[in-house]
């Protein structure tokens, strides 16, 4: 049950309160209130009118100077009637459940006259029609009123008319004012603006004409589209004519023109040529100097002519109009502009492989996605662990975008790839003329990655010097740029990720200890593909289906032995291997469905298979992880007649990390020294 506060402060009444069932009207002095007083005499928290019991009820907060209502003061509730006028401090409200009850008595000024009306002999002049023989010499003379700014009824400096009909303009403004701000498109906007209309003039029939939206240029009578148009009784609406809508759109003002001869440029007309109208209104829908369309409205009774009210009315209107139009577009560019960006970002995320979903359903892997449940809440520290190619950067990415961290960025950098001076820069950035090549001042990963998540691959390849000044920054220490001296202070959450084994390399000193508990704070273990065979089918149509939208290729799926070969196979390459040899197939493969044929399978042994430990007469030999490695690395070199990248694909490292291991465990061929 709807129902108003029409506020009046002193002898003019300034406002009107809308009140809708269920939502508390605070009146107060303090600014939280939804009706401000601002008046000593107010209190802070003064009162409130609330909906309860099928009454509308007004409760005074103990207030120091009290409520009144109808002169007399109120203790504890009391229940609103229509026409009560509520006075606090200097402010009065009356209650009404319709517009009309309250303004009928709001106004009590004289008419303001309507400057600019003026009395034309005819239409004949040359400001006009240019032909003096227009008019018949049985019509009276055309009179036209124009008129140019604001609506006398939208001036709130104003004093208007006391007759009823403006009375009843008012509140059918106020009626129309609500209804536009609830309509979602321009068609709901015209139609309710349009029915306004006529609630509110004489008009027999009317239509409102809007310029296209992506129209750059200044409209013209050919351009606009007819939004909603209606018509009383059994008649039907005629469009404007061209000589009008030039005229109203070239002088941003609005027309109104009364007794309308047989061939006015004015008048409306049917296919047939008949005169369909005897006065006519035309005002432009402006907002902000730019005219967005028009309002064109008609009386075909000469008995019932539209008058310089209507013309007023039908200007405050389409203020309103124009207002609520522009109001709505900037909503909608926004939202498109919005869901633009999100598919933007969606694509972008697609082609660089950022998909937070880990595929497939095997116990292993739902350990992994419990492990990134329990973890992204907080801010821990988290160290990934497993062999190369089982998807632990897409594990971390799943870890931030599952955090509070998801709407920040996440950057990732692989230690292994650079080298100890570049690392640092990389990390911390560097100033203008650090070193050698730094021509301008380069942002670090760290500062790139404030208020987000920086993921480090291949932990494990970081020197010794910069673990130190890495160990600083995750207790919180603020850093220096390469070259700089400005302490830079980040919020970053780490997630380090590595294939080597970290405490083996604590013991062997090549690791920090202290680094190392640092990062052991969140384990999560990502186990290779080979122990997880489950998900082999549901990974490889995975890949399928991406591989094949890329390709435009209409692949059906894998042949029974394609699969099975798969399934059995012991990917030492892990997902990774998997989804290039899924690619390859794709694009390669000549039947609907990809054979096993089509499948090429390494004879590279698994990283944990491919492992033994060297024995001398059958007897256990104890030997560190380090040495094991030196040793598999030497022996698989030599299988490989030294031919590092053969070496490297055996091994399943970058050629740069073997090179760093031979250097790191002095390995040279045999017969040399």
């Amino acid at each position: 049950m709807d129902a108003y506060l029409v506020i009046r402060e002193g002898t003019k009444w300034t406002d009107v309160v809308r009140m809708v069932e269920g939502r508390t009207v605070m009146i107060g002095r303090a600014p939280t209130n939804q009706i401000v007083i601002k008046d000593e005499r107010c209190s802070r928290n003064h009162a409130e009118i609330f909906f309860t019991g099928g009454n509308w009820t007004l409760r005074d907060h103990d207030s120091r100077n009290g409520s009144l209502v109808n002169g007399q003061p109120i203790i504890g509730d009391y229940l609103l009637q229509p026409r009560d006028v509520i006075r606090i401090a200097k402010c009065q409200m009356a209650f009404v459940l319709e517009l009309s009850e309250a303004v009928a008595d709001a106004f009590s000024a004289d008419p303001v006259p309507v400057t600019g009306e003026a009395e034309l002999e005819g239409i004949g002049g040359t400001d006009l029609a240019g032909d003096s023989s227009v008019l018949d010499d049985s019509f009276a003379p055309t009179t036209i009123t124009h008129r140019r700014g604001k609506a006398r009824l939208l001036d709130r400096h104003g004093e208007p008319s006391g007759k009823p009909k403006v009375g009843r303009a008012v509140a059918a403004l106020c009626r129309i004012a609500f209804d536009l701000a609830r309509q979602v498109d321009v068609a709901g906007i015209a139609e309710t603006a349009l029915a306004g209309i006529f609630e509110g003039t004489s008009v027999d029939a009317g239509a409102i004409l809007l310029a296209p939206r992506e129209m750059d240029e200044k409209p013209v009578g050919a351009d606009l589209d007819v939004v909603a148009s209606q018509a009383r009784e059994d008649s039907r609406y005629h469009r404007i004519t061209g000589f009008l809508a030039s005229t109203v759109l070239g002088d941003g003002e609005a027309v109104l023109a009364r007794n309308i001869g047989d061939d006015s440029a004015l008048a409306s007309r049917d296919s047939k040529g008949e005169i369909e109208s005897t006065s006519v209104i035309c005002a432009p829908i402006r907002h902000d100097n730019e005219v967005l369309g028009i309002i064109h409205l008609y009386s075909t009774n000469s008995e019932r002519t539209l008058d310089p009210d209507d013309l007023e009315f039908t200007l405050a209107v389409a203020d309103n109009l124009g207002l609520a139009i522009q109001n709505l577009n900037r909503e909608q560019g926004l939202a498109e502009d919005l869901h633009q960006t999100r598919s933007e970002v969606q694509q972008l995320r697609s082609q660089l492989g950022v998909e937070s979903d880990l595929v497939g359903s095997s116990p292993l892997l739902d350990e992994v996605r419990m492990k990134i449940q329990q973890a992204a809440p907080s801010r821990a520290t988290v160290l990934i662990r497993g062999e190369s190619g089982v998807g632990k950067e897409l594990v971390a990415r799943a870890v931030h975008f599952a955090s509070p961290r998801a709407g920040g960025p996440f950057v990732c950098l692989n230690c292994a790839a650079l080298s100890e001076s570049l690392l640092e820069s990389e990390l911390f950035g560097h100033e203008k003329g650090s070193f050698t090549g730094a021509t301008d001042r380069k942002i670090g990963k760290f500062e790139s990655a404030d208020d987000g998540t920086l993921m480090l691959d291949e932990i494990g390849e970081m020197s010794p010097s910069i673990q130190a000044k890495f160990l600083r920054v995750l207790e919180g220490h603020p850093f220096e740029r390469v070259g700089g001296s400005q302490s830079i202070k980040v919020d970053v959450r780490v997630i380090a990720a590595t294939n080597r084994d970290l405490e083996a390399e604590v013991s062997a000193g090549n690791f920090r200890r202290d680094l190392f508990f640092r990062l052991h704070v969140v384990d999560i273990l990502v186990p290779p593909l080979r122990k997880r065979q489950s998900d082999v089918e549901p990974l490889a149509y995975f890949f399928l289906s991406r591989f094949r939208e890329e390709t435009g290729r209409r692949v059906a799926g894998f042949s029974e032995g394609a699969m099975e070969n798969m399934q059995q196979y012991h990917w030492p390459g892990n997902v990774r291997e998997l989804k290039n040899m899924v690619e390859r197939a794709v694009v390669l493969c000549q039947g609907e469905s990809i054979e096993s044929s089509d499948l090429t399978l390494s004879s590279i042994a698994p990283a944990d298979d491919s492992m033994e430990l060297p024995a001398s007469g059958g007897e256990y030999q104890p030997l560190t992880i380090a040495e094991v490695e030196r040793i598999h690395i030497m022996a698989t070199l030599e299988q490989n007649n030294w031919n590092k990248s053969r070496s490297a694909g055996v091994l399943g490292i970058e050629r740069s990390t073997l090179d760093r291991k031979i250097n790191r465990y002095e390995i040279v061929p045999q017969g040399k020294s």
